[in-house]
């Protein structure tokens, strides 16, 4: 499933009960530059998931990871497994990373069971206004980091060297304007373009060919229309919390009647 992952790592990164698994940064946009062919590269292998743990996740004394969220790093793969209901509620506050998940190009998914299939057909529950508060504020940060940030983790001095030639994260500045150009796109349109149509250009400020006071000139310019385009927008200022409860509670239901009538069900 994981090319250069033996089946024990696999089941340490994946863990059991994932019903939704995918790729994410660089991969999905399009974006990704091989470290083995490219020395500049300071890229991961990101994946994202969902879960439904064992039903003593919900009734017992166990907790699924972090306070429902599980993150393993190996190697050159990241990792990140959200329990379904923190997924979810997660969904609700327009978190960008989260939301791209359901938005992905049919062939970036790595593993889709039908509870996952769900989430992806009810996406349109999950669109509403406050996109345009979680995209700018995840944009801000990725301003301040542009120029103040960690060069911490698998990459981190790579990185640093990176930061230390151009004067400038520009890993982080192409975060900025893609995580703007993004949200203007969704209030418009209804839709996360996850995988870049901009992905040459995005390309070019990632690999340090916009100077720092061009990259600023753009988040600039996305930051007033990302403005103007929240003016217009006609969606909800949040989604509809009963419709969402609705479909989680559903997924749940479902999913533990299928395991109790048929233990194989539960997914590996």
């Amino acid at each position: 499933m994981l090319k250069g992952v033996s089946p024990d790592e696999l089941h340490l990164l994946v863990p059991r009960g994932t019903i939704l698994l995918g790729y994410r940064g660089s991969i999905a946009h399009g974006m990704y530059r091989n470290p083995e062919h490219d020395e500049d590269s300071i890229d991961d292998k990101d994946i994202m998931g969902v879960c439904i743990p064992g039903v003593e996740h919900y009734f017992g004394l166990t907790q699924f990871g972090s306070r429902g969220t599980y993150e393993k790093k190996l190697r050159e793969w990241d990792t990140v497994t959200y329990e379904l209901r923190k997924f979810v509620n997660l969904l609700y506050q327009s978190n960008p990373n989260v939301l791209s998940l359901l938005w992905l190009e049919p062939h970036h998914y790595i593993k889709r069971y039908p509870e996952g299939d769900l989430l992806i057909e009810n996406r349109h529950l999950f669109v509403s206004k406050k996109i345009y508060y979680a995209f700018t504020g995840y944009a801000y940060g990725q301003l301040k980091k542009m120029t103040h940030g960690s060069t911490e983790g698998y990459m981190g001095v790579k990185r640093k060297a990176l930061v230390d030639k151009f004067g400038f994260d520009c890993k982080n500045a192409a975060h900025l304007v893609r995580l703007l150009r993004m949200g203007i796109e969704f209030l418009r349109e209804g839709e996360l373009r996850v995988h870049r149509h901009d992905a040459q250009e995005l390309m070019e400020i990632k690999t340090g060919q916009w100077a720092l006071e061009r990259v600023q000139t753009e988040a600039d310019h996305l930051f007033k229309r990302a403005e103007s385009a929240y003016d217009e927008c006609k969606f909800p200022n949040e989604p509809a919390r009963q419709a969402v409860e609705k479909l989680l509670v559903g997924i749940l239901t479902d999913y533990f009647g299928a395991v109790k009538g048929d233990p194989a069900a539960l997914r590996n």
